[in-house]
């Protein structure tokens, strides 16, 4: 299952992220946040990520 993490954002990139979120139909800045970070471990792999970052993320069920 999912835990609830915090990420700062500046002001102006959360606003963009929002209108963002918005206009690609995603209910909320997290949800976009999400998808995109899930995309680019995807894309890169957890190969080029530190192996205690790789087994966090798994734990957090950001990678299978």
């Amino acid at each position: 299952m999912f835990s609830k993490t915090s990420v700062r954002l500046g002001e102006s990139l959360y606003q963009q992220a929002k209108s963002a979120a918005t206009t690609a139909g995603y209910s909320s800045v997290d949800e976009l946040v999400g998808h995109l970070l899930e995309r680019y471990l995807a894309e890169t792999g957890p190969t080029e990520l530190h192996p205690e970052v790789a087994k966090q993320l798994r734990g957090l069920g950001y990678l299978e």
